[in-house]
């Protein structure tokens, strides 16, 4: 059985744990039973998740069981912010997220096959709706709420610093509560002795490991423990997972599988080292060679091909990354443009600089629509672009200044690529 904490260790992904001798010895007697959970905050998983799913995944693949937990309970109250009170979704709101989430999660792992007997470290999907709706007010405060103190919820930093401010609702106040009784449902259910989380989760689980101290004694299946990854930062300083158009989503209809490639394919050199670490299931030596190809040969980009191409085939599919990495060739000129169906094509132009029409009528200037699409800040920079050499039309050297674009210069009848030199992509979309 794999040692799954010397690899999360040399991964960059181990923050905290409990008694990590203790772990330790039990993952190696395992199998060990552990979760983590995913609150239905949205309708789909984002990149930010990835840690956590794949963490999972990585326990799963050195011998042990995973519970991914989406919050259909949970998800009705919401974890806390630092900064200010979530808003509440209503009951069905959250149940088409319950059942979209499910079904992005079980990409990642593997469930047992239907019409088969479960293996040991078969996943386990599961819903804290399931006992949480179930449960009385009462029962809520007479048989978990009198294990908390008070004082110490006061001492969490989350409520400190939203008491800081504006306050914090006594719904929100209680999460604690909740998902602390979901460890102790998964430990006296499954024999579930482990919970993982991001670190800015650490509060959270340990409560839980006191929980199950208080109702259940330890037993049968003795102390239960914590573990928590290293949040993820950006070289630059900015919020690792964001662009300027929002999130990085795992739904193809949020985030296109290009747009997905296109987010690791331009990772920081700075930063792709421990992204590969992180998210890749490579081995250790072959990231340290794609570190070291970064080092003496930074323009290749090899490794942030490898890292864009394992993680778009993962979540959208060999043939969905074959499509956008065809598309990304095919704009700077190394494959056909012509072999790319229209929503991919239409999914690649939507990430560069683009020029919106009507209609194509007799034609349209080239120069002016190389200065519409932001390639070049005016038209005289456009006849200069044509003049030296460097300006394209679907791959195609321009070298009429008074050149048009017509109708049939368009691919699928709508779309043309535009290019300024080597790397400058820009594009014409009508209609």
């Amino acid at each position: 059985m794999t040692d799954i904490i010397d690899e999360l260790e040399w991964r960059g992904l181990l923050a905290q744990t409990t008694d990590l001798d203790e772990l330790r010895k039990a993952l190696a007697d395992g199998p060990v039973t552990l979760y983590c959970g995913f609150d239905p905050t949205a309708g789909s998983l984002h990149v930010g998740h990835l840690t956590q799913i794949l963490t999972l995944a990585r326990f799963q693949r050195a011998g042990h069981c995973p519970i991914a937990l989406v919050g259909g309970g949970t998800g009705l109250i919401g974890d806390p912010k630092p900064s200010a009170e979530r808003s509440l979704n209503s009951e069905e709101t959250i149940a088409g997220w319950v059942d979209t989430i499910g079904r992005q999660l079980s990409a990642f792992l593997r469930f047992t096959p239907e019409g088969c007997s479960p293996e040991p470290t078969d996943a386990i999907l599961a819903d804290n709706g399931e006992w949480l709706r179930s449960m009385t007010a009462i029962e809520m405060l007479r048989d978990v709420g009198k294990h908390f103190s008070v004082n110490q919820m006061l001492q969490r930093e989350t409520v400190k610093a939203r008491l800081d401010g504006d306050g914090m609702s006594y719904t929100e106040f209680s999460y604690v509560l909740l998902q602390s009784y979901d460890y102790v449902q998964f430990y006296r259910r499954h024999g579930c002795t482990l919970q993982i989380g991001g670190s800015d989760q650490w509060g959270n689980i340990t409560a839980g490991l006191e929980l199950i101290r208080r109702m259940d004694g330890n037993e049968p299946h003795g102390p239960a423990h914590a573990l928590t990854t290293n949040l993820l930062t950006k070289a630059d300083g900015t919020k690792f997972g964001k662009t300027e158009g929002g999130s990085v989503w795992l739904d193809p209809e949020l985030t296109t599988p290009y747009a997905f490639y296109q987010f690791w394919f331009n990772t920081d050199d700075r930063d792709v080292a421990r992204y590969l670490r992180v998210f890749s299931f490579r081995s250790r030596e072959e990231i340290e060679e794609l570190e070291r190809q970064t080092e003496e040969r930074p323009a290749a980009r090899a490794a942030q091909r490898a890292l864009a191409e394992e993680l778009t085939t993962l979540v959208h599919g060999e043939e969905e990354c074959r499509k956008v990495v065809e598309a990304s060739q095919a704009l700077f000129g190394r494959a056909e443009l012509s072999a790319l169906d229209a929503r991919t094509l239409d999914a690649a132009l939507a990430e560069v600089p683009r020029a919106a029409l009507a209609e194509v009528g007799d034609g349209i200037a080239l120069v002016d629509l190389l200065a519409e699409s932001g390639l070049v800040p005016s038209k005289s920079a456009a006849r200069r672009a044509v003049q030296d050499g460097g300006a394209y039309l679907n791959n195609e050297k321009v070298t009429d200044v008074d050149a048009v674009l017509g109708a049939g210069d368009l691919l699928h009848g709508r779309y043309a690529v535009l290019r300024r030199g080597k790397r400058n992509i820009g594009g014409v979309v009508v209609g």
